[in-house]
């Protein structure tokens, strides 16, 4: 390998440990805003699933939506894909502010709000993927249903307790 193709292969690799950092740090204010005693005391529908499958669909989640990302930022970066990654990070916006609406406001309603504007923001953003990187797109598909299965629930979180 020449010193070029040696930098180029660098900068992929700490692009994409980039692209992780980001996602789960979006993640990490679940553990500031955990569910706590609150949530413990609230009205659940029966298809409430348990506690335990959290962490696992997220690490896989936010995992797939790293590698979305980077795959499409390899496409040309930020200069190239302004539109689509833009899109990426506002849906990641709203995926972090999330947890401190619903957990630490305990403000299900204004939640379920938001998790609507991450559902929508979601699926530009999975669309835009779409002409850049077919893998992208397809990777946050499973992202788009669970957060559709969370709209659902977070819905009658909401209609059970008010």
């Amino acid at each position: 390998m020449t010193l070029t193709a040696d930098r180029s292969a660098w900068k992929t690799v700490l692009a994409l440990a980039g692209w992780l950092l980001l996602c789960f740090s979006a993640a990490s204010l679940g553990a500031v805003f955990m569910p706590g005693d609150w949530y413990l005391t609230l009205k659940k529908p029966s298809w409430n699933p348990p506690g335990w499958i959290f962490g696992p669909v997220w690490t896989a989640l936010y995992t797939m939506m790293a590698v979305a990302a980077w795959l499409v930022w390899r496409r040309g970066g930020f200069a190239a894909q302004r539109l689509p990654l833009a899109l990426f990070l506002t849906q990641l916006g709203l995926n972090a502010a999330w947890t401190p609406l619903f957990f630490g406001l305990r403000r299900p309603g204004i939640a379920f709000i938001e998790i609507v504007l991450l559902w929508l923001a979601i699926a530009a953003t999975l669309a835009s993927f779409r002409p850049v990187s077919r893998v992208a797109a397809w990777l946050l598909a499973p992202y788009l249903a669970w957060v559709s299965f969370a709209a659902m629930l977070n819905f009658a979180l909401w209609r059970l307790n008010s």
